[in-house]
This record gives C-alpha cells, structure tokens and sequence, in this order.
C-alpha cells in the first residue's frame, strides 16, 4: 500500500501536480490521508494523560492510534508539502505528532535509541518554493531524520521545484521539468 500524505490546500497546488505525476502509474493501492480534512486534536495535559495510559496498557489498537497503524503498515509512503513560511505547513507536524507512537512506527532499544517499526521501504518528500532559500534542514532535513531515525525508512527521497515566484521566472517549464524527472512508481 502506497500512503500519499496530502499537505496540500490549494486547488492549482504545484506541490501536488508533482505528486499527481509520481503516483500516476501506481498499480499498489494508494490510501490518501488529506491532512486539510483532519481536525487533529488539542494536546493538552488531559490529552497527553489520556496517551500515556493507553501506551501503558498497550491499547495500540485504540482510534487515538490509527494514523499510526496506517503509517507503520504503509509499504511506500509519499508525502506532498508545500514551502511555505520557512518549513512545510503546520498540518503535517500536527500529523508527525499523531504518529510517533512507541510500540507503533518505533520502539526504543534498552540502550535508548530509536528502531524503527515501519514497514515502508521508501519514503518521497514532495515540496515547491516560490523562491530559491530552501535550507533543507527547515523541512526535509526534518521529515528525512524521522524516517531515517525514528521510523527505520532508510530510503529517503526529495523532489522539489524552487524558484517558481522569482520575477521573470517559467513557472510551467520549471514544474515540467521536474514532472520531466520524476519516475513513476
């Protein structure tokens, strides 16, 4: 199963016209989690109390947890995130928050340190910038050190389109050209 994380809000999204295009030929099922659609929940105190007890008791099968389950099983995962305000929207860390769960996408070893539990094999960082300051480190550098650290997704691979707003710039050509690179899965 291929799971598309959809940060994108626009109708016209560039970001996802890339992603349009690399899964365009998937013959996997593809499970779609648009993160506009989720109202993620208010973590407060009672909130946290509430997870902590279910992690304790090992209710990884309770509702707070299927955004988890569903990442930990997913086989391809492919997540579509604009640029926006220095780093990718709100929405997917509200999304990373939901799915870190200990006993779901990674346990700690008895040293202290992170395994992964997911099964995906390959995970896709799809973004755009309107403009060409894109330190990796303020989006996909964050995505990457989850999957690689965190949930044992070692393959991690970024796809971008920047540029795209500069004055004088070929908007069209620019995104084709990336569509040009982009192999289907």
């Amino acid at each position: 199963m291929i799971l598309y994380i959809n940060a994108c809000v626009r109708k016209d999204s560039r970001t996802k016209k890339l992603a349009d295009h690399l899964l365009s030929e998937a013959t996997e099922q593809i499970e779609e989690v648009r993160l506009q659609d989720i109202v993620f929940p208010n973590v407060d105190e009672d909130y946290l109390l509430k997870r902590d007890k279910l992690l304790l008791s090992g209710a990884f099968d309770d509702p707070m947890f299927s955004l988890a389950r569903q990442f930990a099983r997913a086989d391809t995962v492919v997540i579509a995130a604009p640029f926006w305000d220095l780093s990718f929207p709100a929405a997917l860390k509200q999304y990373f928050e939901q799915i870190n769960v200990a006993g779901i996408t990674f346990r700690y070893s008895e040293e202290g340190v992170p395994v992964g539990l997911c099964k995906a094999s390959k995970l896709y960082y799809i973004t755009t910038a309107g403009g060409y300051f894109f330190p990796e480190e303020y989006g996909f550098g964050y995505v990457k050190a989850l999957a690689q650290s965190f949930y044992g997704i070692m393959d991690v691979e970024l796809i971008k389109a920047v540029g795209l707003d500069i004055v004088g710039a070929d908007e069209k050509r620019i995104i084709q050209d990336c569509i040009n690179d982009i192999t289907p899965l």
